[in-house]
């Protein structure tokens, strides 16, 4: 006997009981089904015309900010060189140095701030300089654009001349004139600012200075930026609106010259396209109950099947990603090791995500979780048929490669690993970025025994991390023998920190920009080890930082510095602090223990954090920055320039100073962009009112220049090493001293 839904002759298999069953009860009870679907699909279409239509007018809004933002920004950072001495100082040499021009008010514009054009006029309204698209163009290209911009720059001599002012609480600190027009047929911003003493010790006369001229188009690098900040999809510029997802840009005067489109968001209808499969599938569920009823005998076998099925899938299957999970990556290994053994190669490559703990601190663990099961699709996507990808936990990743050919094929599909996780994942309505190290080792070469080649390959993946992350790396036996240096290293730092007499802290001069006179010296640590003779700091710091020991080496230093800082008041001292030991919740109240145990000045010590330290941007790195700076430290930004360098950690976190990493200063003169970078420094910190220290000084050629550009303290070879203190004494009293290699 069959059931209805299943036989071919469904006259032969129901029986006058079956019919009358299905008149009375199956045939209304699917009318209701249809009629139930009917009314939930008419709510959910309702709904999510609505959530639509809110999702456009939220982004209708952001694009409109984001414009107006965009406007705001052009004009502050003109200020970052129109309102400076020397920029009026320079101006008014005859001839002009248009090479400083260039990297003051012209090129540097369009590299820094990616400004289009940028001109120079004088009182008189005539253009003695003029950059387009990044290079120098004669000044009569002004001729072009003047039309639109002199009455502009009419309406502000104007201001000036009757003595306007910025109104209280404006972020800008000068008078400007500013609208949107369209020049050659496109849309640009056009931003005009007076060239003004920042000091008001420069006189000029009212409406004869020279002003700024600065050009961006919203059709180029503006909307990309617009649309990369803000997740706008597809936002272009366009005469006429394309739809409801258009915002019309308007000048001054409030006339529409074009509309910036977009690509809608539509949240309301993907939820809809989600929840119609859910729907029918609910009502066929549903309706699968009656036939269920029929079949009971057959489904609960089916259902006992399934779940043996489903049980033991779960057992060698991760539950977030589908993909094999530890145990059996393990059991395929065991079989591919023991083709091994007769003959085959195989590879094993262990797979670890950089930043993801920032994407679950930032976006939640829900967005961690569906980056990880993108992750393991893309990784699916770019492996043979024959090789495994599996989960083994939390952000980790393994493939198993059998029948490799060659490493050089591993090779291949790692570089395709990394420029596929470059790509940004969206997540929860937001895209995430994470990087990949891979560690990648290959049987028989480092041997057969399944526990030795996991543990050579997560020795080649935490290589990959240390030689900075985003990287693939393949076991070579001498990274065995590191670790098991590193391990060593370990046990005699933990040794001399216990006992004593290895560790010393040396002290490196920092001088005022003239080069004459020392203010300040850093505390540098020094170990020598007894038999392996002076050891490195980038060799043993970071072995601390990874085993724990930097919080007391970093306190001995902070200690040994503090009872130093008493020796010579006069002099700054500066302390280097690791991100592990500056997080340590209870920092501040040790390092005040240690000041307030020694009786240093704690105004005259300085406390150097990298940017590693600000990633995080949680509470209490921001609090325990107010209170070292309520208590009266210095904090200085070290080697600026080298990461992230975002000008919102700046504005974020209150610090005092920056310090240029060494790597620019001893490029200068080898590289072209280095001179351009340090300036750019520079004037981001004269606009912020920071103190720059630059490091690594060697050269007579490096002094000059760094001089030149208005650098405050210089510190490298060029003046004196590291030195021990009695011969710092020695060199702060004239005497003559051995400085120690």
């Amino acid at each position: 006997m069959c059931v209805w839904n299943r036989c071919d002759g469904p006259s032969s298999a129901m029986t006058d009981a079956a019919r009358l069953h299905w008149r009375a009860i199956v045939a209304p009870a699917l009318l209701v089904l249809v009629l139930l679907g009917g009314l939930v699909g008419a709510v959910l279409h309702a709904s999510a015309t609505g959530s639509d239509e809110a999702a456009l007018q939220r982004q209708t809004a952001l694009v409109a900010v984001a414009v107006r933002q965009g406007l705001a920004r052009v004009r502050k950072d003109q200020e970052a060189s129109t309102n400076w001495d020397d920029a009026v100082v320079r101006l008014r040499q005859e001839p002009l140095d248009l090479d400083w021009i260039d990297q003051n008010l012209g090129i540097w514009f369009h590299d820094f701030y990616k400004i289009d054009e940028a001109y120079v006029i004088d009182g008189r309204n005539r253009a003695v300089y003029a950059m387009r698209s990044g290079r120098r163009v004669d000044a009569a290209a002004f001729r072009e654009i003047a039309n639109h911009a002199l009455p502009l720059a009419a309406e502000l001599r104007g201001r000036i001349a009757r003595g306007e002012e910025q109104p209280e609480g404006s972020t800008e600190l000068t008078l400007g004139a500013y609208d949107i027009l369209v020049i050659r047929n496109r849309p640009v911003l056009v931003s005009i600012k007076p060239i003004v003493s920042e000091t008001g010790a420069i006189a000029q006369a009212p409406a004869t200075e020279r002003l700024h001229v600065s050009l961006r188009y919203v059709d180029g690098s503006f909307l990309s930026e617009i649309a990369s900040n803000y997740g706008i999809e597809g936002a272009d510029f366009q005469w006429v609106s394309h739809g409801p997802a258009s915002l019309p840009l308007r000048n001054r005067a409030g006339a529409v010259i074009g509309h910036v489109n977009w690509q809608a968001f539509r949240p309301g209808a993907e939820v809809a396209r989600r929840m119609v499969p859910v729907l029918l599938l609910v009502l066929a569920l549903i309706g699968s109950g009656f036939v269920f009823l029929l079949t009971r005998i057959l489904r609960s076998r089916l259902e006992l099947e399934a779940s043996r099925a489903q049980a033991q899938h779960l057992a060698f299957h991760d539950a977030l990603t589908g993909l094999p999970n530890r145990a059996r990556f393990e059991d395929r290994l065991d079989l591919a090791l023991a083709g091994v053994r007769r003959g085959n190669h195989v590879a094993v490559a262990l797979l670890d995500l950089d930043r993801f703990k920032h994407v679950n601190d930032t976006l939640g663990h829900l967005a961690g979780d569906a980056l990880i099961r993108e992750f393991g699709r893309r990784l699916g996507g770019l492996v043979r048929g024959s090789d495994t990808v599996c989960r083994l936990g939390g952000d980790e990743f393994a493939l198993l490669l059998p029948d490799v050919a060659v490493a050089a094929d591993v090779e291949a599909l790692c570089e395709r690993i990394l420029e596929a996780v470059r790509k940004p994942f969206r997540v929860l309505g937001s895209n995430a970025h994470v990087g990949v190290s891979i560690g990648i080792v290959f049987a028989p070469e480092a041997g057969t025994d399944r526990n030795e080649l996991l543990r050579k390959a997560d020795i080649a993946l935490y290589r990959a991390k240390d030689e900075g992350r985003d990287r693939y790396r393949l076991f070579r036996p001498e990274m065995d023998a590191t670790v098991r240096l590193r391990s060593s290293v370990e046990e005699d730092l933990r040794r001399a920190l216990d006992e004593g007499g290895e560790l010393a802290v040396h002290y490196q001069p920092q001088f005022s920009a003239s080069g004459n006179a020392m203010v300040g010296v850093e505390a540098l640590v020094r170990w020598h080890h007894p038999t392996r003779g002076l050891i490195s700091p980038e060799q043993f710091i970071p072995i601390a930082e990874t085993t724990g020991l930097i919080t007391r080496l970093g306190e001995w230093v902070v200690r040994q510095a503090c009872i130093a800082s008493r020796r010579w008041p006069d002099l700054v001292m500066a302390v280097n602090l690791s991100p592990m030991q500056f997080r340590a919740a209870d920092f501040y109240d040790r390092l005040m223990a240690i000041v307030d145990e020694t009786g240093a000045d704690s105004g005259r010590l300085q406390l150097e954090v990298t940017e590693g330290v600000l990633l995080d941007d949680d509470e209490l790195v921001r609090t325990t920055l107010m209170r070292l700076r309520a208590a009266g430290f210095t904090v200085a930004l070290d080697d600026f320039g080298t990461g992230y360098s975002s000008l919102s950690y700046l504005r974020k976190f209150e610090v005092d100073k920056i310090k240029i990493d060494r790597s620019f200063i001893h490029a200068l003169g080898q590289t072209v962009d280095s001179a351009a970078i340090v300036t750019a420094v520079l004037a981001l910190a004269r606009a912020m009112k920071l103190s720059v220290t630059a490091e690594g000084v060697e050269t007579q050629e490096q002094l000059r220049f760094l001089q030149s550009a208005g650098c405050n303290e210089l510190q490298g070879f060029l003046f004196a090493p590291a030195l021990t203190a009695d011969n710092l004494d020695a060199m702060l009293s004239g005497r003559p001293f051995v400085a120690a290699a």
